[in-house]
């Protein structure tokens, strides 16, 4: 599974990648955690707000820092 955290770096950026982080290893679930910083990165995924979540290229979450356990939710519906 491929995750990215998309943003400029600020702390819900950092923020949204720990929580991402700490909902994986509740599951169980190996996966890459990329961080994109670059703004025409972020545009091509149509994201207004960041922070975003991106799992295998789709969008989950912009705008907000959910709670760990609402990333184990989002999380849970994309791996099944």
């Amino acid at each position: 599974m491929t995750i990215k955290v998309l943003g400029p770096g600020c702390m819900n950026c950092k923020t949204l990648e720990r929580r991402t982080a700490e909902a994986l290893k509740k599951m169980n679930l190996e996966a890459s955690i990329e961080k994109v910083t670059d703004f025409q990165q972020i545009a091509s995924y149509g994201i207004l707000r960041t922070p975003g979540l991106v799992v295998e290229n789709k969008v989950i979450v912009q705008g907000r820092v959910p709670s760990v356990e609402q990333i184990q939710e989002l999380l849970a519906s994309h791996v099944a």
